[in-house]
């Protein structure tokens, strides 16, 4: 696929990386030619210096046969417009664009179509980041949880710990401690190193374990790996900028929520805008001011500002001052492996929630969501088997006749709106929407050739 991303930030030179790989065509656009120029050193890409939204840029870039075009960079008006000009002078077939402000999401079905703005799909990475969070603060224990087939199933990350009903026992005795709860554990991390998991796997203290489960069983499956820690009640957010406010929105009417925010302008304008979040004007890493404000009962700090070693800072008081659960936002990938599982219980990335929303377009075969996992070193994905037993590698075969790729599992099925656990003697069928974990994301362009079909199928 021949792809042209612009902008090279974090996310644009992410997703370069990650694309690069997999026999892609890239082309890189900034204005900055020293960053391009890294960037070219160590990846097998084109880049072009420029202005993204200028049509000679975008005519260097190869716009006149690029399958998708897709705008990451600082300005979302640019990101709109180099859309605009890539449909109206390239006829581009799919257009991505980075959209921040709220004002432009409220009007996004009247404003992003073909007869106005022609862009295929909005990307706002403070929404995925606020999706995200806020998925983690439902389920207490979790280190990761995505959803699937609309969130008919989620697959999610547990530590395990001493105590819990399945740790030291091997996993086909969940069945046993688990009647009636379709469940199925798809990958085990085990000091950092993945594990293939079958039936006489044996689940150790500190494991991290990938479960794929029905949403309405995902607190029990934690329970059996970890003391299920009680409901969250009291939330204090650090930084009330656009994630915070969005995420405030989002957990006032179920949690009592504080936001500490340093600019008064700001915490004035949050204060207007919010109706039962407390907002309060100070530093969240002031010892005295956390104290005050009784961190000691609070369930989950989350420091969340445009300032990583702030965020790492405030986070790691906080967990010491006696907050149950601490997370932190933190953009440099090299920072996350750092302090993930330290003192700090999540650490969240926004360009791997970005980058993974991307890849469900850029995937080939009908890939409709793509999950990045453990900082990017694994993905889970969701694709629809399509055809018939002549046509498809998948449809009508049982899953232990399916050659899938080493270090690859199928996890569950989604047939209509009922979610079905995989076994060996599981028979896909077309339409099945089928959840895979990949802990080699090297091998995703084979688990893509098994769902395309065949020149037979019409």
């Amino acid at each position: 696929m021949k792809i042209i991303i612009l902008g090279a930030g974090r996310v644009g030179s992410g997703l370069a990386q990650q694309l690069a790989g997999e026999d892609n065509d890239i082309t890189l656009v900034d204005i900055r030619g020293d960053k391009l120029e890294e960037l070219q050193a160590r990846l097998d890409i084109r880049t072009v210096t420029g202005h993204a939204s200028h049509p000679e840029i975008l005519q260097r870039a190869g716009g006149d046969d690029a399958d998708m075009v897709i705008a990451v960079t600082e300005s979302e008006e640019v990101n709109m417009i180099a859309s605009q000009v890539a449909y109206t002078l390239h006829h581009t077939p799919t257009k991505i664009a980075r959209v921040r402000a709220a004002e432009y999401l409220t009007v996004q079905k009247k404003l992003f179509a073909q007869e106005s703005l022609p862009v295929d799909m909005i990307i706002s990475p403070e929404q995925l980041v606020t999706d995200y969070i806020r998925r983690l603060i439902e389920y207490p224990g979790a280190l990761q949880v995505v959803n699937f087939a609309d969130g008919k199933a989620q697959l999610v990350g547990v530590r395990a710990y001493y105590g819990g009903a399945l740790v030291d026992q091997e996993l086909r005795t969940l069945r046993e401690h688990m009647p009636g709860v379709e469940t199925r554990v798809a990958a085990i991390y085990r000091r950092g190193q993945p594990i293939i998991p079958k039936g006489d796997t044996v689940v150790e203290v500190d494991d991290e374990v990938f479960f794929i489960a029905a949403r309405k069983n995902i607190r029990a499956v934690i329970a059996e790996l970890r003391r299920l820690d009680r409901p969250v009640r009291r939330v204090m957010l650090a930084g009330g900028g656009n994630i915070g406010m969005r995420l405030a929105q989002a957990l006032e009417k179920q949690f009592n929520v504080k936001i500490i925010e340093r600019s008064p302008e700001r915490a004035k304008a949050l204060s207007e805008q919010l109706d039962k979040t407390i907002v309060l004007v100070g530093d969240a890493a002031d010892q005295e001011l956390l104290l005050e404000e009784n961190i000691e009962d609070t369930d989950v700090f989350c420091a969340i500002t445009n300032d990583d070693e702030a965020n790492i800072l405030s986070a790691m008081l906080a967990k010491g001052l006696g907050a149950r659960k601490a997370m932190s936002l933190i953009n440099r990938a090299s920072y996350v492996d750092l302090v993930q599982g330290s003192v700090i219980d999540v650490a969240i990335s926004p360009q791997q929630a970005t980058i993974g929303a991307l890849l469900a377009h850029v995937r080939r075969g009908d890939v409709v969501m793509v999950h990045s996992l453990r900082r990017g070193a694994a993905e889970a994905i969701e694709a629809v088997a399509h055809g018939d037993r002549r046509s498809s590698k998948v449809v009508g075969r049982r899953i232990d006749e399916i050659d899938l790729p080493e270090g690859t599992t199928i996890g569950a099925i989604v047939r209509g709106d009922e979610m079905v656990v995989a076994h060996h003697d599981t028979v896909i069928e077309a339409d099945d929407h089928v959840i895979l974990f990949l802990v080699d994301k090297k091998r995703i362009g084979e688990v893509e050739r098994l769902f395309q079909v065949g020149v037979t199928f019409l």
